[in-house]
């Protein structure tokens, strides 16, 4: 088995689903008292956050790149950014490694194909929803149309990650709301909608809607998972 190096802490609460994720898919697969071999190094968000309000990507990628090399150093054979966000500076990572950095854009667009899914609707934070590293991913690499929430959905979206469910606030009103912009993503032509914030799942689940829903804090550790596993 292949150890799983994992760059967490952003924010921690969805680092937990990461972890809990990956051992119970490692069990699932392998039986008995398996689990993932696995290295966390957890940042301090704080940092994160603040050098995101900034716009600072280049000093928030600097922190994450020396955090890749010491899991390398560590013994870590591939690495997991457990966030969505951060895959805006994937390059910076990924240069500072001689191992994979397996980007969650590029594990969606796999089950998305795999589904015949080509119009998908992203939620996720304002920086994913509005900047270009991830949906332009998806539509330039895959093929795949990627719609968003209009201005003021994204800002209550945005708002509620960063005030409410990176602070482990989970509010009912908060889920009606999003349940609604995902209706109307679906109205606009999405066959599914990505929950591109790894805290989204905490939220709402695919039990809540008629519309598919992809959850990228699992299918990015699944993926890990068939990685590590595969000999």
């Amino acid at each position: 088995m292949k150890t799983i190096g994992m760059i967490g802490g952003m924010s921690w609460e969805s680092t937990a689903l990461y972890y809990k994720t990956l051992n119970e898919e490692v069990k699932a697969r392998k039986g008995g008292f398996n689990s993932a071999q696995c290295l966390l190094y957890s940042v301090n968000f704080a940092e994160i956050e603040a050098l995101q309000r900034r716009g600072d990507w280049q000093a928030a990628g600097n922190i994450l790149a020396d955090t890749a090399a010491n899991l390398e150093r560590g013994g870590a054979d591939l690495i997991l950014i457990c966030t969505n966000t951060m895959h805006l500076v994937f390059e910076q990572v990924q240069d500072a490694v001689s191992i994979p950095v397996i980007h969650i854009a590029d594990t969606i667009a796999a089950k998305l194909q795999a589904n015949e899914i080509t119009k998908v609707g992203l939620l996720a934070t304002g920086f994913t929803m509005e900047k270009d590293f991830y949906k332009g991913r998806l539509q330039s690499n895959f093929g795949i149309d990627v719609i968003v929430p209009d201005e003021a959905d994204r800002a209550m979206v945005h708002d509620v990650i960063y005030n409410q469910l990176c602070l482990g606030e989970i509010r009912e009103e908060s889920k009606q709301a999003y349940l609604r912009v995902i209706d109307k993503l679906a109205v606009q032509g999405a066959q599914a909608v990505i929950l591109g914030c790894t805290e989204i799942g905490l939220l709402i689940s695919g039990n809540d809607t008629e519309v598919p829903l992809f959850d990228t804090t699992a299918i990015h550790a699944e993926e890990a998972v068939s990685l590590a596993l595969d000999d």
